[in-house]
C-alpha cells in the first residue's frame, strides 16, 4: 500500500458503475430482483492489478429504485447487489489487493421512497419529516401527482432535494458515512451532483470524515466553474477534471494539440490556478460517451491514456474502456444504458487490442516515476498535431511528446538543457529521461 500520506498521489483508479457492470434488473422489485451480484467483482480483481489500478470508485451501491442515484436507505446496499456481508467480501478482498474503495455519497437528492418523503406523502403539514425536503409547497401539486411541490433535481421529479441545512439530515447522512467507514473500510467518497450541494455541509462531513480518518478523500463531481470554490482546505480534496476530460478528445479530433496544452498550463503549470490541486482526471464516465465513440480516429486512443496518465492529477479508468469499447448516449429515460453496459471479462481479455498492454506500461513508468505522481508541470513544445511536455521533480523529469498525425513526425526540442531529436511514428508517443 502507498505511504498513508500520499496514497492519492499515487492512485490509478478504475471507475465501476456497479447496476450496469453486474447487469442488474433495471427496478429493484425487493427479493424478487435481489442477489449478490457484487462478487461478480471479486473475478476482476486480478485483471485491476495487471493493470496497475490501486483504486476503485464504485457508483451508487445505496439501495435505491432504478438507476441508483434515487436512493431509498442509505444505511443498506441496493439489494439487486447483494448484502452487506456481500460488500464487505468485496472490499476486504481488495484491500487485501492493495486496492482502495471509493464509494459515491449520493447526498443531494433521494428518491420517492425514502422514509422520510413517504412520511410527507402520508401526512402532509403534519410530518415531522417536512423541513427534511428543500421549497416544500402544499398549496401545488408534483408533477407526479403528489398534492404539495417540491424542489428537485434539474427538473427530475423522482429526485426529491433534500435540505442539508437542517441539523437531523445531516446528522442521518453522517451517521451513514460513518457506519460505510466503520463497517465496511471504505478510504473515500464521489460526492455526486457536488455544485448542488450546500457547502456548509460539505465543510461538516470534511470535518468529521477526516476527524475518523486523516487520509479519508472527498471528491466532488463538478462540470463547470472554478474548482477551487469546492477543493480547499475546508471542503473537497478533489473535483472532477471536465475541462481537461474535453480538451483532451477534441485536441485529438480537431488536430489542434493547443486546446490541452493551454488547458494543462493554465490548470498546472507555474502559477496554475489548480497547481496544488490533485483533480480527478478522466476519459469517459457513466454519464458522457465512451472515449472510443469520442474519438473521430480511434488511432488516437493510446495518445489519449498517454496524456491521461502523464499529466498532473490521478488518472481513472471507466471500466471496459482499457478495451476501447464504444458507447453513446441515447435519449429518454434510458438514454445512459448504453454507456453501463455488461460485460464478460473472458470476452473482452480476448479482444484483439493492444490498448491493455499500453495502458500497463503506462501504469508501470507512473508508478515507478515521482516526477509524474509529484511532479511539477512543464511546456515544452506546442503545435497543432505535435505537443511535447515534461513532469520534473528535483533531478528527476519525463519528458513526453505526442504526435496525432497518420505520417512520421521528427522533433527538435531542449529542455532541462539536454537538446533532443525525437521520432514520432503516425499516432504514437514517448516518454523520455
Amino acid at each position: 500500500m502507498a505511504d498513508e500520506k500520499n496514497w492519492i498521489r499515487e492512485a490509478m483508479f478504475y471507475h465501476i458503475y456497479p447496476l450496469g457492470f453486474t447487469g442488474a434488473p433495471l427496478r429493484n422489485e425487493g427479493e424478487a430482483t435481489a442477489g449478490g451480484r457484487i462478487l461478480e467483482v471479486l473475478d476482476w480483481i486480478e485483471h485491476f492489478k495487471e493493470l496497475g489500478i490501486n483504486a476503485i470508485y464504485f457508483g451508487p451501491i445505496f439501495e435505491s429504485v432504478s438507476h441508483g442515484y434515487d436512493t431509498t436507505d442509505y444505511y443498506q446496499t441496493d439489494s439487486r447487489l447483494g448484502s452487506k456481508e456481500d460488500f464487505k467480501k468485496v472490499f476486504t478482498a481488495l484491500h487485501e489487493n492493495g486496492i482502495r474503495v471509493i464509494v459515491d455519497g449520493v447526498f443531494n437528492h433521494v428518491g420517492r421512497k425514502f422514509f422520510a418523503f413517504l412520511d410527507v406523502q402520508k401526512n402532509l403539514e403534519q410530518s415531522d419529516y417536512k423541513d427534511w425536503f428543500c421549497n416544500l409547497n402544499f398549496s401545488w401539486q408534483s408533477p407526479l401527482g403528489d398534492s404539495f411541490s417540491y424542489e428537485n433535481w434539474h427538473g427530475a421529479a423522482e429526485l426529491v432535494k433534500l435540505n442539508l441545512r437542517n441539523p437531523a439530515v445531516c446528522e442521518h447522512l453522517l451517521g451513514a458515512v460513518g457506519m460505510w467507514m466503520d463497517e465496511l473500510g471504505i478510504d473515500g467518497l464521489r460526492l455526486d451532483a457536488a455544485d448542488c450541494v450546500d457547502r456548509e455541509f460539505f465543510k461538516r462531513l470534511h470535518s468529521f470524515t477526516k476527524g475518523k480518518r486523516e487520509d479519508f478523500w472527498l471528491m466532488g463531481e463538478i462540470i463547470h466553474g472554478d474548482y477551487r470554490v469546492w477543493a480547499n482546505d475546508e471542503m473537497l480534496d478533489s473535483v472532477t477534471n471536465y475541462e481537461c476530460w474535453k480538451g483532451i478528445y477534441s485536441s485529438h479530433n480537431d488536430k489542434n494539440y493547443f486546446e490541452i496544452a493551454y488547458s494543462l498550463k493554465r490548470q498546472f503549470g507555474q502559477g496554475g490556478l489548480y497547481e496544488n490541486l490533485c483533480l480527478y482526471n478522466f476519459l469517459d464516465n457513466h454519464d458522457v460517451n465512451r472515449i472510443g465513440s469520442l474519438l473521430k480516429q480511434r488511432e488516437n486512443l493510446k495518445n489519449a491514456y498517454t496524456l491521461l496518465y502523464m499529466m498532473p492529477g490521478i488518472p481513472s479508468i471507466y471500466y471496459g474502456s482499457e478495451w476501447g469499447i464504444e458507447g453513446v448516449k441515447g435519449q429518454g429515460m434510458d438514454a445512459d444504458l448504453p454507456l453501463r453496459p455488461k460485460l464478460d471479462l473472458e470476452e473482452m481479455c480476448a479482444q484483439e487490442t493492444d490498448l491493455p498492454a499500453h495502458i500497463r506500461e503506462l501504469a508501470k513508468i507512473r508508478k515507478e516515476s515521482d516526477a509524474v505522481k509529484y511532479g511539477a508541470y512543464d511546456e515544452v513544445l506546442v503545435r497543432n498535431k505535435q505537443f511535447v511536455f515534461a513532469r520534473r521533480s528535483g533531478e528527476q523529469y519525463k519528458v513526453i511528446a505526442l504526435n496525432l498525425t497518420d505520417h512520421a513526425e521528427t522533433l527538435h526540442f531542449s529542455y532541462q538543457g539536454k537538446e533532443y531529436e525525437v521520432l514520432l511514428e503516425a499516432y504514437t508517443s514517448k516518454i523520455m529521461e
